[in-house]
């Protein structure tokens, strides 16, 4: 692109060329195009841009320039404002330094003449409010002046009067009278006296106050321009400001958003689009997606009050099924308190008091040196990734925060309507996403063979196992079970892409809830979690994607849509929205609300086409509801939660050491116990004894398994259906799988004969349901636990 030529600068003249600013270290000098105008400096990206959207202007009435060589020089005003520029020659660098000192001193002349009454001329823009209020200010000055005035015309004539009178009284006293009338006249000149001297002290205090509002006339003049100036480029701004409004607006409606049915494959194949409008040099390393306009494929509306006035149990039931109404709570006790199986009515066990805080996280700074000098002449699979990235859990662990909100399955159990325990489902579903939002920190990859347990029978009636049953791919089992009538099992294996700004995570499992009591089974999978600003600026997740929940028994469904996070977005943030469905498609209810916060149930009553258009051009589907009723909502965290890796209340517990766990429970790993207590050094050496005391009895597994045949050759899957390239063949916390899945993609479908590996408390089955290979529960660790006999358990610590 050609440059254009700079004018010579001139008093005045408004002043533009190209100049290169700094910006930051990632990108170092970047062109922009500044205008010199009426004592503002500002600049743009390009020449397009000056119509609506101005980067960043600096006042120069109060700027300092300084000269750093023959290219640079710097322009500040006191701190706030800093431009580092550099022009192209030292002969451009000149004309600017020449065009600033001019504007410069200009700007600086217009504020000290602000006494001068004709300023209103000189702000173009001002507006016709801004010119009556100034010229009604100057008409109060001038009627103060005048009074002035009046007050010295008359100090004036009170001493042309009083000279004329003592002139008068001195004659009078030269004549030769009788003594009565002597007295008289002696009388009348003290009198004069007195009104000589009080009248020189009016005049004396007259003039005081004409000096005094002399002075502060200049005075009240300077801050009266001062502000109309501050007006006016206020006035500017917002005229820009809506300028950048109506464009943002126009880009928005001609945008082209995929439909929903195409929109994954998009993201898949080419990843997020930025936005280029951003509003300031700063922004430029932030990363948005594009608002979809048909994130909500339906609009719910309040229905007609006559469906409030029924009384039959189709609608009544969810208000006592969901817990809506006042005595829900009650009844829910009640029906505790009554059971008897609960475990309160069994035995009087006193509860287990738990621990409401680890220690403060510390606040050690990240020296990437200290990390670089570890790495030489090491191979890639052994470089040990420093435990500043991870947060005091492991993966199992975090596996087992799914369990944070159990009475919402709890309450599922007791529902007679499979609709209404879908709803429970549904919302138990998105739970798990809360104790996301705030947790940046990495846990701890598991070793083979690590467990976990969380037995909270006393407290909550259910109990957990966590397992990592394979190492290539990662893949961990958990198996929960409650005595309200409810089996929670799962496996999820996790694919990581890192797309340079952002990681995206997903996992690939299904996860099963069955009821006892209805033998309803449900199957839904996790949406894809995002970690945004992975290289430059501060981390913050998003969780994006659809989940189906299916009744594998009646054929019910609920669609959730998680929508991804939108700088353009007029919805609240982190939305999520769904629809239950039975097996003929009929919609019952419909769920809304956040993951991070909460969900909400609405019963429908009708639902009608013709709803405005999506962006597809199908009509949206409108349903009309009852009023909203709240099935969830996340606790707050505990107080002091930021110096504590933000843990939930659960979180703060589950590696709290207990007595009578396995040997290779994840509350015993010692890289992992270090990091809590902050002994950070000490963790990170631990952390590389256990890795590589896991590669070599890895080693030694493959030697036996070559030596006894190989059998992981027998049941490879082959190439069509999974290709996997990995950048380590060791386990670390540096290893990243790229997977190309074609199909259907089980979790970890090879996984125990890849490590030669067989779990000890889960076996790999086919599912019945899904028709994927995972790994169920087959029983024997709470029976060991009651034991005591962990003979069984590997020494992997």
């Amino acid at each position: 692109m050609s440059e254009p030529k700079a004018p010579t600068p001139a008093p005045g003249d408004t002043y533009k060329g190209w100049l290169f600013k700094w910006t930051n270290y990632i990108k170092g000098y970047q062109r922009r195009w500044f205008v010199l105008s009426n004592g503002l400096l500002s600049y743009y990206r390009t020449q397009a841009e000056m119509g609506h959207t101005c980067r960043g202007t600096i006042n120069l009435a109060t700027a300092n320039i300084a000269v750093e060589d023959s290219c640079n020089f710097v322009i500040s005003n006191g701190g706030t404002q800093t431009y580092h520029l550099k022009a192209s020659s030292e002969v451009e660098r000149q004309r600017w330094i020449t065009a600033l000192e001019l504007a410069k001193a200009k700007a600086f002349r217009m504020q000290a003449e602000s006494d001068d009454s004709g300023d209103d001329s000189t702000s173009p823009g001002g507006g016709q409010g801004s010119g009556s209020r100034n010229s009604e200010v100057q008409s109060t000055l001038r009627t103060l002046g005048s009074k002035v005035e009046d007050l010295s015309t008359c100090n004036d004539l009170i001493a042309k009067h009083g000279s004329a009178l003592q002139r008068s009284l001195s004659e009078l006293e030269g004549v030769r009278l009788g003594g009565e009338t002597s007295e008289k006249i002696r009388q009348v000149t003290e009198r004069a006296t007195l009104f000589r001297i009080t009248s020189n002290a009016m005049i004396n205090a007259c003039r005081d106050f004409l000096a005094l509002a002399q002075a502060h006339s200049k005075r009240w003049q300077k801050a009266l321009q001062a502000e109309r100036e501050q007006r006016v480029r206020l006035e500017e701004t917002l005229e820009q400001l809506a300028k950048q409004h109506n464009h943002l607006e126009r880009a928005f409606r001609g945008a082209t958003v995929l439909p929903s049915s195409q929109s994954n494959p998009a993201i898949d194949s080419k990843g997020p689009v930025p936005v280029k409008g951003d509003v300031s040099d700063e922004d430029e390393e932030n990363e948005f997606f594009d608002a979809c306009e048909d994130v909500q494929e339906f609009i719910t509306v309040p229905a007609d009050p006559k469906y409030h006035r029924r009384s039959g149990s189709n609608v009544s039931g969810i208000s006592s099924e969901l817990g809506m109404d006042d005595g829900t709570t009650s009844l829910d006790e009640q029906s505790l308190g009554s059971n008897p199986e609960s475990p309160q009515s069994r035995e009087v066990v006193p509860v287990r008091k738990r621990r409401s805080r680890i220690p403060d996280k510390p606040n050690y700074s990240l020296n990437l040196w200290s990390i670089m000098k570890n790495c030489i002449g090491k191979e890639l699979s052994k470089i040990p990734m420093p435990v500043n990235f991870n947060e005091p859990l492991s993966m199992l662990q975090r596996l087992s925060e799914d369990l944070e909100y159990y009475e919402l399955l709890d309450r599922g159990a007791k529902c007679q309507s499979s609709l209404e325990q879908m709803c429970y489902v549904a919302a138990f579903t998105v739970s798990s996403y809360s104790t996301t939002v705030h947790r940046t920190g990495k846990p701890f990859n598991p070793l083979l063979g690590e467990t976990f347990e969380l037995d909270r029978v006393q407290e909550s009636g259910y109990r957990s196992l966590c397992e990592q049953v394979s190492h290539h791919p990662p893949a961990a089992a958990h198996h929960a079970i409650s005595e309200r009538g409810w089996t929670l099992r799962q496996e999820i294996a996790l694919a990581s892409k890192f797309r340079g700004k952002y990681l995206s995570i997903m996992p690939l499992g299904s996860i099963h809830c069955i009821f006892e009591k209805s033998n309803n089974h449900y199957t839904w999978k996790k949406v894809t979690t995002t970690v945004h600003n992975i290289i430059v600026g501060k981390l913050w997740i998003d969780q994006s994607g659809e989940i189906d929940v299916v009744n594998h028994r009646t054929g019910d469904r609920c669609h959730l849509k998680f929508a991804p996070y939108s700088y353009f977005s007029r919805d609240v943030a982190r939305k999520v929205t769904g629809v239950v469905t039975d097996k003929d498609g009929k919609a019952h209810y419909v769920l809304s609300g956040t993951w991070d916060e909460k969900m909400e149930c609405s019963r429908v009553m009708q639902s009608s086409r013709g709803g405005e258009n999506g962006t597809d051009g199908r009509q949206k589907t409108v349903y009309q509801t009852l009023k909203a009723k709240e099935l969830w909502r996340k606790t707050p965290l505990p107080e002091g939660a930021e110096n504590m890796y933000y843990f939930s209340t659960l979180a703060l517990t589950l590696n709290e050491p207990e007595e009578g766990v396995a040997p290779t429970d994840s509350r015993r790993r010692p890289d992992q116990r270090l990091m809590e207590q902050g002994r950070w050094e000490e963790a990170n050496a631990e952390k590389q004894r256990l890795e590589e005391k896991q590669r070599t009895v890895r080693r030694e597994r493959e030697r036996e398994a070559n030596h006894n045949g190989s059998p992981a050759e027998e049941v490879k899957e082959p190439a069509d259906k999974a290709e996997e390239v990995e950048i380590a063949s060791e386990p670390s916390e540096t290893t990243y799988k790229t997977e190309t899945l074609h199909g259907s993609h089980p979790p970890a479908y090879s996984s125990g004969h890849q490590d030669n590996y067989k779990p000890m408390w889960f076996e790999r089955q086919v599912d019945p349901r899904t028709g994927e290979p995972t790994h169920i529960y087959r029983g024997g660790y709470w029976e060991a636990k009651e034991q005591g006999n962990w003979d069984s358990c590997p020494d992997i610590f």
